[in-house]
């Protein structure tokens, strides 16, 4: 990622922190409704996943300047997820789901760069964690 990539989605990120239980909604709103069958990984509360949810994002947003040190955190991350009933395919999926909460959820702001650079910083670290989760799959 570029100096400017990662510029774009700190600063982006940092204007849905304060809609992110809303954010947080329309992420699992959007990702059952493109797949419904991943609705029976998640057995807890769905708002206390929502927080989960935004806190990790706030840590790989920070950390994108790092990838040396985030990505062994991908890494253990994609492999608890094996154990939750994650699949490679999955990824994909919730790709689609957090670019289209962003786009709700900045409107305007959600530019063409923005977009690009937020599915640049996706593409990378969902590479590392499927790769993790394969491995896991395979042990």
């Amino acid at each position: 990622m570029t100096p400017n990539q990662i510029q774009l989605v700190q600063s982006s990120f940092a204007k849905v922190v304060p809609i992110s239980d809303q954010a947080a909604a329309i992420f699992y709103s959007r990702l059952f409704e493109l797949a419904p069958d991943v609705r029976a990984l998640f057995k807890g509360d769905m708002v206390e996943q929502g927080r989960k949810l935004m806190t990790m994002l706030g840590s790989v947003t920070r950390g994108l300047g790092n990838l040396d040190t985030l990505a062994p955190v991908a890494q253990r991350l994609a492999e608890r997820h094996v154990g939750y009933g994650a699949q490679p395919a999955h990824y994909a999926v919730v790709g689609t789901a957090l670019i289209d909460t962003l786009d709700k959820g900045l409107g305007e702001e959600f530019t063409p760069d923005v977009r690009s650079a937020w599915e640049t910083a996706y593409g990378t670290l969902s590479d590392v964690m499927i790769a993790a989760a394969q491995k896991t799959a395979a042990a």
